[in-house]
């Protein structure tokens, strides 16, 4: 990578970790994906309960697999015929991971979902939250966060999934209201009322969308 952003990142980091702790949330900073992964393991105890929606980053650092393969009590939809009921246990767990749509330089965290299964775990249920988040997500102010979120993240979940919507097709969104719309519950996350609930690592790597 270079310099010039690896610079421009790590102080950017900065910023967006002390805009997370004023907002009661934990904030970390990795410079590669196999640090982002020690440090996830070192926040999940094992015998831990964990479960997680369909999140890349999450994936791409590694996280999933070691999970996998450890010593966890690790809840794979993907293993799961009904995935309602794998969902569903997201409110009961101990941890649940993902990943957030965008991050504004002061630490609010922007998501958008369809079921809303994700967005519902993020606000409510889960003892302990861990978003792997690449520095590609911090996105200025709420609005351009609101806008990335939206024509970047969604629409390129919406390709992902070959859903039938505009923006599929345009690669923007066309605010629609189309039956295979992801764009169902929009979830703004200003502080975290619970301490010590929310770890936000932010990678210095592009991850997800």
């Amino acid at each position: 990578m270079n310099q010039n952003i690896v610079k421009r990142n790590n102080l950017l980091a900065e910023t967006v970790i002390k805009g997370l702790n004023s907002r009661n949330m934990t904030g970390y900073y990795a410079n590669t994906k196999e640090e982002a992964l020690n440090i996830a393991l070192s926040l999940i105890p094992e015998g831990s309960t964990i479960t997680m929606g369909g999140s890349m980053s999450v994936e791409e650092i590694g996280l999933k697999e070691a999970l996998t393969n450890g010593n966890y009590n690790f809840v794979d939809r993907d293993n799961y015929e009904d995935k309602t009921k794998a969902a569903l246990m997201a409110y009961d767990a101990d941890i649940y991971l993902g990943s957030t749509n965008a991050i504004t330089n002061d630490g609010v965290l922007i998501n958008i979902d369809g079921n809303s299964n994700r967005v519902s775990a993020y606000a409510y249920g889960p003892r302990k939250l861990i978003l792997i988040v690449g520095m590609n997500k911090v996105s200025g102010d709420i609005d351009v966060a609101m806008k990335r979120a939206r024509n970047q993240a969604a629409t390129m979940n919406a390709q992902r999934f070959n859903l039938d919507t505009p923006c599929s097709k345009t690669g923007t969104c066309m605010n629609c209201k189309s039956p295979d719309t992801i764009c169902c519950q929009f979830l703004i996350t200003r502080v975290e009322r619970h301490k010590d609930r929310v770890h936000v690592i932010l990678v210095n790597e592009n991850l997800g969308f």
